[in-house]
């Protein structure tokens, strides 16, 4: 035993502080050092990234302290008075509260019911297409609506869903009655969802296809020597093949699910549709940047990401409690 020993080499660490710390911080920090001196490329690639967040999304975030205070822009942030949960109580009770938080919920489960299928519907149907140019034609079409202008895109629905509109002429040619669509208040969500899965369709679609092309292509061979027709190939390695993503992308969602587009609701409400369009984003807009009250606009903010953030929260940890795919 006493040879064997010998003759086995020592490591030059062996038995020095450093190595009997392992686990602890001490080793942490040198594979931190270590892995920063061999992929400092890398780092240095991520830099701008990190310091974009950094200087634009979480520095900002100490002014979220005006939403318990009255801010007086001559006094600043810090000397402005502290007033406390003032503005969160002014909000709740507000006449708008009820309203425009049944306006967000409804345009957000709309848009997760319809807008989130749809990418995955497309991407499924691409993926059966045999003829790569017309694959490719198709997906051409179906990306370019966005990188159109949101304000070009509502001008467009907004022309064509006025009183002599191509969708107005159409419904009229139906038997329908001529209105402007937009100017009621029941074809508002309608024509919100409708418009942003046209535009996001195609661009939605991009990950799940990268998903399809990683699928390994044996299992549709050995599928088909099973006797498994195409849709049972979808069913069964298509779907739990890039249900991972699926999963994270819908987790992404639903911390997204008080975040209606605010730029899009404005440019295509008019006060005869508040009833149901206004929402959370807009209501803000209002009241922060059209009405000057920084303070109570800032309080709604902070109650729709704290919304979100437990949104989130509870999403990752249903998924990761279901199947295992979670974000953390």
């Amino acid at each position: 035993m006493s040879v064997v020993q010998e003759t086995i080499p020592r490591r030059a660490d062996e038995g020095s502080p450093d190595a009997r710390r392992e686990g602890g911080k001490t080793s942490f920090g040198r594979f931190l050092r270590k892995d920063f001196r061999r992929n400092r490329m890398i780092y240095a690639m991520a830099l701008p990234l990190v310091a974009y967040y950094a200087i634009f999304h979480y520095a900002p975030m100490y002014g979220a302290v005006i939403a318990f205070k009255q801010f007086n822009i001559a006094k600043g942030i810090w000397d402005s008075p502290w007033v406390g949960v003032t503005h969160f109580t002014a909000f709740f009770d507000s006449y708008y509260f009820w309203r425009i938080l049944r306006n967000t919920l409804l345009l957000s489960v709309y848009q997760l019911l319809w807008g989130f299928p749809a990418p995955l519907v497309l991407a499924l149907l691409l993926n059966e297409v045999r003829r790569n140019w017309y694959k490719r034609l198709i997906q051409t079409i179906a990306y370019l609506p966005h990188f159109i202008s949101v304000v070009v895109v509502c001008g467009l629905v907004v022309d064509l869903t006025s009183r002599h509109g191509l969708v107005t002429e159409l419904i009229v040619w139906l038997g329908g009655k001529r209105t402007a669509l937009l100017a009621e208040p029941g074809n508002f969500r309608t024509i919100f969802i409708s418009s942003g899965i046209w535009q996001e369709i195609g661009w939605g679609s991009i990950i799940y296809l990268a998903a399809l092309s990683g699928i390994n292509p044996e299992l549709y061979e050995a599928a088909k020597v099973e006797g498994a027709g195409r849709f049972r190939q979808m069913l069964h390695i298509t779907l739990p093949g890039i249900m991972p993503i699926v999963v994270i992308l819908l987790i992404l969602k639903m911390g997204q699910m008080m975040d209606v587009s605010f730029e899009k609701v404005i440019l295509l409400y008019n006060p005869n549709t508040y009833a149901t369009a206004d929402v959370i984003s807009s209501f803000v807009y209002r009241s922060g940047l059209a009405g000057g009250e920084y303070s109570y606009s800032s309080a709604i903010g902070l109650f729709q990401s704290a919304i979100n953030c437990c949104l989130l929260l509870a999403a990752n940890g249903f998924a990761r409690r279901v199947n295992g795919n979670s974000l953390w």
